[in-house]
């Protein structure tokens, strides 16, 4: 994949984000950190208190409605995993906002990168050059330059 001069390229996944920008031109990718960010966020049986249980029934007006239905446990864990990936959609759609970068490579998490989509204003998906869906965020800085190299 041909990396423009001055790209910019995140890869994120639902707690780490990393922000590079390409010091070199396309045929020779040198990608330096401008950011770097990572958020604790611990299993959800570490944060959930209580399973979800069933609903109790409703009594009304000389009436009785049993809601009887199961209550869905709440993903604590996946919500926050959501909440940073909408923050770091904020984060590109300022800077897009700002002219502060002209292309936009992504490459998150499957899941993460359909979170941030949700987000993006026009300005980031203007400059958007490319999206692979792949968690890279374990990889060192030159393994992400052989990915963006060898992709096509």
């Amino acid at each position: 994949m041909k990396v423009p001069h001055d790209a910019v390229v995140l890869v994120a996944d639902g707690r780490k984000a990393l922000m590079l920008r390409n010091e070199g031109d396309a045929a020779a990718v040198s990608l330096q950190v401008e950011h770097h960010e990572e958020r604790a966020n611990p299993a959800d049986r570490d944060q959930a208190s209580d399973l979800a249980g069933r609903s109790a029934s409703v009594r009304t007006a000389g009436a009785n409605w049993a809601a009887g239905g199961n209550v869905e446990n709440t993903d604590f864990h996946q919500q926050g995993e959501d909440r940073f990936a909408a923050e770091t959609a904020a984060m590109l759609n300022e800077r897009a906002l700002r002219q502060d970068f002209e292309s936009l490579i992504i490459i998150a998490a499957p899941r993460t990168l359909g979170e941030l989509r949700k987000h993006y204003h026009s300005e980031v998906s203007s400059r958007l050059t490319a999206e692979i869906g792949k968690d890279l965020t374990g990889h060192t800085v030159p393994q992400i330059e052989k990915l963006l190299a060898e992709a096509d």
